[in-house]
């Protein structure tokens, strides 16, 4: 909690804590659990789960991953063993599968946090079966069967090879999986021939549940659903649909620190490099975020090319150069007077400006852009029934009390 300090009231205390941090950014948690209750609807009748990896896509796993299992999702996937222990603190009872497969001499961390492993390679399952039978656990594994990724997983005659397993009963599999290519792509050849191949394969694993689409392949129809989807960017505001309005709520809004106001004289030049170059007396604004934070240079401006845009006062306006590692400087000269002052707050993501939007700038994807928030933000929660109090700052020490000097012995009389 922020410390008291019995100078302040608590909402200065907060006030103080938010002044210490150049960025804040806020996830909303209910937005977040609508867009887990949307895509729910639209696999009806399949389970949908949530892909928490990467901290949850950057907005924090055990806050989401909380708040969602209070929302009704029961399994979520992660990358590795340390993000699912991690889940696993913030959710005792959910199903838990780690994505990146299974190394060797792991087992006992597996076992020791009640999660399973997705595994993708014959080695792996032999190694998961030796760990199995010398400790007798039995949480089990998923099987992961490459249908055109070529990253991870099994071969389809790999699989095929198992099958024997499958039908002799007891075979501790808890799903099969497959991962789509260019599911966002509707008219993708390569989603139908994904789509026939993994229906085979899943098909001889008898009593097994299936799991196929990722975000966008929800949207591709219910023959893609089968049992289970894993949505994971669409869940944090990302289009899924990008050939198509996007049908997700935003998730985050990042707001930065003006620092100084200061104008240029026309022909001055602005950041690294002298790039940008004003082309009339201009007004720039200062602001507390650089590509340490996640906001990448890409985004910068120069003469010949108008970078992204942050929204002052209300108003759009254009980044001013290279964004540097701590700061970005802003051409605030179309603003009224005033309306942008030393300490006021800009924002970055919100007000309409979109993660889609942002990662056009940075010319990546959505997914990069969460990823990549960074630490020295403020990161306040708000809704989902999960109270998380603001950063503490620290109060300086209380000055030693003064020693009065002692009183000098009375007068004789």
């Amino acid at each position: 909690m922020i410390p008291q300090t019995g100078l302040l009231s608590a909402e200065a205390n907060e006030a103080a804590a938010l002044a210490a941090y150049g960025g804040v950014l806020t996830v909303d948690l209910d937005a977040i659990i609508a867009n887990w209750r949307k895509l729910e609807k639209t696999a009806v009748p399949a389970e949908c789960s949530a892909v928490v990896k990467a901290d949850a896509y950057g907005c924090g796993a055990a806050q989401v991953a909380r708040a969602l299992s209070k929302a009704g999702c029961k399994t979520f996937f992660v990358a590795t063993i340390e993000e699912a222990r991690t889940v696993r603190a913030a959710v005792p009872e959910a199903a838990i599968y780690v994505l990146g497969g299974y190394f060797q001499n792991t087992g006992e961390h597996y076992a020791e946090i009640n999660c399973r492993p997705v595994i993708g390679d014959l080695n792996e399952l032999a190694e998961w079966d030796v760990f199995c039978r010398r400790t007798g656990w039995s949480g089990g594994a998923a099987i992961h069967i490459d249908t055109g990724m070529n990253r991870l997983g099994l071969t389809i005659a790999d699989a095929q090879a198992i099958i024997p397993r499958i039908n002799a009963g007891d075979h501790g599999i808890t799903l099969v999986m497959s991962h789509l290519v260019s599911a966002e792509q509707l008219n993708s050849p390569v989603n139908a021939k994904q789509l026939a191949a993994f229906r085979g394969i899943a098909s001889e694993f008898a009593g097994v549940p299936a799991a196929l689409t990722n975000s966008s392949g929800i949207f591709l129809g219910a023959p893609f659903q089968f049992d289970l989807v894993r949505p994971g960017a669409a869940l944090y505001g990302v289009n899924p649909t990008p050939e198509a309005d996007n049908p997700m709520q935003q998730v985050v809004d990042l707001k930065a620190r003006i620092v100084q106001i200061r104008s240029i004289e026309r022909g001055e030049t602005v950041g690294y490099g002298g790039t940008w170059t004003a082309r009339r007396p201009t007004k720039l604004a200062i602001i507390a975020v650089g590509y340490a934070d996640g906001y990448f240079r890409a985004a910068s401006s120069n003469d010949g090319t108008r970078g992204a845009e942050v929204i002052v006062a209300g108003k759009r306006c254009p980044v001013a150069g290279r964004v540097s590692m701590d700061l970005i400087a802003i051409d605030i000269t179309d603003l009224p007077p005033n309306a942008a002052r030393r300490g006021h707050m800009v924002t970055l993501l919100g007000e309409g400006i979109t993660v889609d939007e942002l990662a056009h700038h940075f010319g990546t994807i959505g997914y990069e852009v969460l990823t990549s928030l960074g630490r020295r933000y403020a990161r306040v929660y708000k809704g989902g029934n999960v109270v998380e109090p603001l950063p503490a700052v620290e109060q300086p020490p209380s000055p030693p009390p003064v020693e009065q000097p002692a009183s000098p012995p009375p007068l004789p009389t």
